[in-house]
């Protein structure tokens, strides 16, 4: 039978751990209606979810009604921005009051459902792996950005189980366009782990741009020594093109930072190509279109230079993102896809502030790199026309990991969920599905590499670790140290203090404890699952 966890239990739990004296003092039973900790555990092997029955009955219908009309399953389609900052679109705050109107985003956040506390990862490869896997960086060895020069010591792909993989069992055609940065080596290129096909790059902008100009990087790129060495270490900077089997080839050779200009144009129109192609067959597809921007190093294509009303390098790129959503939108309904497409919009993470000016915009404390919130806070747009009621707005909490449940729920494949690994993600269906519905989701829990930094439960973020800047307002990767909090562990309100810069603690909040309790609960998972070190 499941078990659940009563706010009774958390605080008993918490005493023993934090050495408390409420052993002491008698507990009040919790109102078994409204505990705390609201989730149920079904089993060893998968993050406890909310319990839900009605809401999850009504999006069960709706999907089965779904299925029943148009013959097949949902196609899925994310759309991932790489860097762009949780104030950057307009419907969060940006777009042309920060100089970069962002209307096809913001058409997309009227017309389905805005999400304002979604949550990723603080760097790019530990995001990308999770959505993937529905598993946290640290499980799968994923823990940091895969750089020039790393040497792998363990594929983490050969125990790893792939969205895409199980999606092509459930007769889905799947597609990588755009960044991959999980992984370059034969053996972890998106078209080795489950893709059926890839058009991108495997690395990250700037891994790719900082060997090509001059002007940023004079003392590598003018020095003919350097920049041998550089090339030696053996980064894929070409766009490549590959297919499930290995069969790979360079589709367009990368010479300069106007062919990276160009890039973000030229992915868009394999996207479009492809969804007329894939729209003609019997199979729903898979696409997942990951932008090479707004990730530092920005060059504006020369369409859309100076097309921003700021006019600088990062607000055009961001303006250039926003019309390639809008044209992948209209590729869909072109094609007659567009009312059978689960589209979600959201950032692998939040603005390299490093990099300022050519960076994006959070409201709160932190930048990629940390996992205060302006590092892990991303936009999350749900979008399907006739499934997901227009108009909604919701603070309820949502994780990127829970993408990967959610489309194998929509693909009919839940039973596929692997058993024989710890899944942190959270099948959040119902939530999506039903008008007004409530998150399946009650812990997002912030690791840094090894370090589980933070968790955010409720309303309420606890650091036991924190990422402190130095003296510099956006250097928060360049000149940042990590600490222990010290005493007792930071607790923040967020709806009294999105910023984090005051600790409510136990002066102001009865849950500290507890909320301490529930991180440990977190960490015993790794008794049983261990995490796997590939060399990172």
């Amino acid at each position: 039978m499941p078990v659940s966890r009563t706010l009774t239990s958390g605080l008993v739990l918490a005493a023993m751990l934090l050495g408390s004296t409420a052993l002491a003092q008698p507990v009040k039973p919790a109102k078994a209606a409204q505990p705390f900790d609201r989730t149920v555990t079904l089993n060893d092997h998968q993050q406890p979810a909310i319990p839900r029955p009605r809401q999850e009955a009504g999006a069960q219908a709706k999907l089965d009604a779904f299925v029943a009309r148009t013959g097949q399953r949902p196609n899925i389609v994310w759309l991932v921005v790489d860097d762009m900052g949780w104030g950057d679109p307009g419907s969060y705050g940006g777009g042309a009051a920060i100089g970069a109107a962002t209307p096809n985003m913001d058409r997309l956040a009227a017309g389905g459902l805005r999400l304002t506390s979604t949550y990723a990862q603080q760097t790019c490869t530990p995001s990308r792996s999770a959505i993937l896997t529905g598993r946290l960086p640290v499980r799968t060895g994923l823990t940091r950005p895969i750089l020039a020069g790393d040497r792998i010591t363990a594929n983490p792909w050969d125990t790893e189980v792939s969205l895409p993989t199980l999606l092509n069992k459930a007769g889905y055609n799947t597609l990588l366009v755009g960044k991959w940065h999980i992984g370059e080596k034969e053996g972890m290129r998106p078209h080795d782990v489950g893709f059926k096909e890839f058009y991108g790059f495997y690395s990250a902008q700037k891994e790719i741009t900082q060997g090509l100009d001059g002007t940023r990087y004079p003392d590598l790129v003018n020095r003919p020594g350097s920049l041998a060495a550089y090339g030696d270490l053996g980064n894929e900077i070409d766009l490549m093109h590959g297919w499930a089997g290995g069969r790979t080839e360079v589709a367009v050779p990368t010479r300069s930072t106007k062919d990276m200009a160009e890039a973000d144009l030229r992915l868009r129109d394999f996207t479009v190509a492809r969804i007329a192609q894939l729209a003609a067959k019997d199979e729903p597809f898979f696409i997942e279109h990951a932008f090479m921007k707004v990730h530092t190093d920005n060059y504006a294509s020369a369409k859309f230079t100076g097309a921003s009303a700021a006019g600088w390098p990062y607000k055009d790129a961001l303006v250039e993102v926003d019309s390639i959503i809008g044209d992948i939108v209209a590729a869909l309904d072109a094609a007659g896809e567009l009312d059978k497409t689960f589209i979600f919009v959201t950032s692998d993470n939040g603005p390299q502030m490093d990099m300022w000016p050519d960076s994006g915009f959070s409201p709160f404390r932190g930048a990629k790199g940390t996992t205060w919130e302006g590092g892990v806070r991303v936009p999350g747009i749900a979008y399907w026309p006739g499934m997901i009621e227009p108009g909604q707005v919701s603070d309820d909490l949502f994780d990127l990991m829970d993408l990967f449940n959610t489309s194998l729920r929509l693909a009919g494949a839940t039973g596929s969920l692997p058993q024989d690994r710890y899944i942190d993600g959270i099948d959040q269906t119902s939530f999506l599905l039903t008008k007004g519905g409530e998150t399946l989701r009650e812990h997002v829990y912030f690791w840094m590499n090894t370090t589980l930094m933070a968790m955010r439960m409720h309303e309420l973020k606890i650091h036991q670790h924190v990422v402190v800047n130095n003296g510099s307002p956006f250097l928060w990767i360049d000149m940042a140290t990590v600490q222990d909090v010290g005493t007792a562990p930071w607790l923040f309100n967020l709806y009294l203090n999105p910023k984090e810069d005051y600790t409510v603690g136990h002066r102001m909040s009865a849950w500290l404890a507890t909320m301490g309790a529930e991180m440990r609960q977190h960490g015993a998972t790794f008794v049983k699952y261990p995490p796997k070190n590939i060399g990172l």
